[in-house]
């Protein structure tokens, strides 16, 4: 299944269940924050299957936040890996990243 069709799907999901246009950006937020606190314990834990789940559950809800703000999530994809694709620079097994100069 191609991510646009995904995007569309749960952006149709989202409307049938009045999420859009009921909802706002900022309860999208605060529903984001609470799937990643769900990733966070499921990483921590090692939990491969409820790390899989949250992270589709915050992709959902950030697609709702697009909707919402009448954006394309994988426009704004595409701006934020314009902003880091020329960058230079490798994370060290420290976990600091070091940029190329």
């Amino acid at each position: 299944m191609s991510f646009a069709k995904l995007e569309l799907d749960v952006i149709r999901w989202s409307e049938a269940r009045k999420i859009i246009p009921n909802s706002t950006p900022i309860s999208q937020l605060c529903k984001l924050e609470k799937e990643v606190n769900e990733l966070r314990d499921a990483l921590f834990e090692s939990n491969m299957e409820e790390s899989v789940d949250a992270i589709g559950d915050c992709a959902v809800v950030l697609i709702n936040i697009c909707a919402l703000l009448d954006v394309n999530f994988t426009d704004c994809l595409a701006h934020a890996y314009d902003q880091i694709k020329d960058r230079k620079g490798t994370l060290g097994k420290d976990g600091i990243f070091v940029k190329e100069t």
